[in-house]
């Protein structure tokens, strides 16, 4: 069934970033997933992501849903047909829409998590939990806005930054079919990024030892997005 492509405002999106040991990064990705590597590091993260006015791109703007989302990626390079592509890997999505959440990959190809989220946002001050209904999944990250990345990130300055997170357009998740990943492309008519200064961050994919041991793994910086005008486009899936 051809899905067709869905639009809304993406309210605020936080994609809260660190930097990882590309070897004990690789493990962690299925194939045909590798890091995509920048300055000697991988990147994985969390995107934090209240969506408004979210509906098929045929109905008018007055109509849509709005939900609070969450997603752990990891920047992935992977061949197909000779060409080698990049996008992300995402390994959960957690949402606090229970339609989503039960619709999931049934309708749009994605497989969505049941969560409880906690939000606040005051004067350029951001506060963002969430904590899966199952209990196998958590987030926390609170910060403010500043004027340019932290000297200590792998990018060497804002822009950079901008340029690394906009060539991930495409992401691929996990199926109830093992080796089966769906994918999905993030279309923005008004791409803009900010920088946040982070003051906490938890997070029980990157926080978890067996997968990333103590010293392979850090947290590297913040960014944020206002009011962007998207779409999100249902891609082929890759098998393996």
């Amino acid at each position: 069934m051809k899905v067709p492509a869905i639009r809304g405002l993406m309210d605020r999106r936080i994609l809260a970033n660190y930097r990882v040991d590309p070897q004990v990064m690789a493990k962690v990705l299925p194939a045909p997933f590798r890091p995509k590597v920048i300055n000697d590091y991988a990147i994985g993260g969390i995107c934090l992501i209240r969506l408004k006015k979210i509906r098929p791109a045929f109905l008018p703007f007055p109509f849509g849903g709005t939900s609070e989302n969450a997603a752990h990626r990891i920047a992935v390079e992977w061949d197909t047909d000779g060409k080698t592509h990049e996008g992300v890997y995402v390994p959960r999505r957690d949402t606090d829409s229970y339609l989503n959440a039960v619709i999931g990959s049934k309708v749009f190809p994605t497989l969505l998590h049941y969560a409880a989220f906690e939000t606040k946002e005051e004067n350029d001050n951001y506060y963002v939990a969430m904590k899966s209904k199952d209990n196998t999944a958590f987030v926390e990250v609170e910060g403010h806005l500043i004027s340019e990345l932290p000297k200590t990130s792998v990018f060497k300055n804002l822009q950079e930054a901008s340029v690394f997170f906009e060539a991930g357009a495409v992401g691929y998740s996990d199926t109830r079919q093992k080796g089966k990943y769906d994918g999905i492309e993030l279309q923005c008519k008004n791409w803009k990024v900010e920088a946040l200064q982070i003051e906490n961050v938890r997070s029980s994919f990157f926080d978890d030892i067996a997968k990333f041991p103590k010293g392979t793994v850090e947290f590297d910086c913040a960014l944020l997005m206002r009011d962007i005008d998207h779409k999100w486009h249902s891609r082929s899936a890759i098998c393996c």
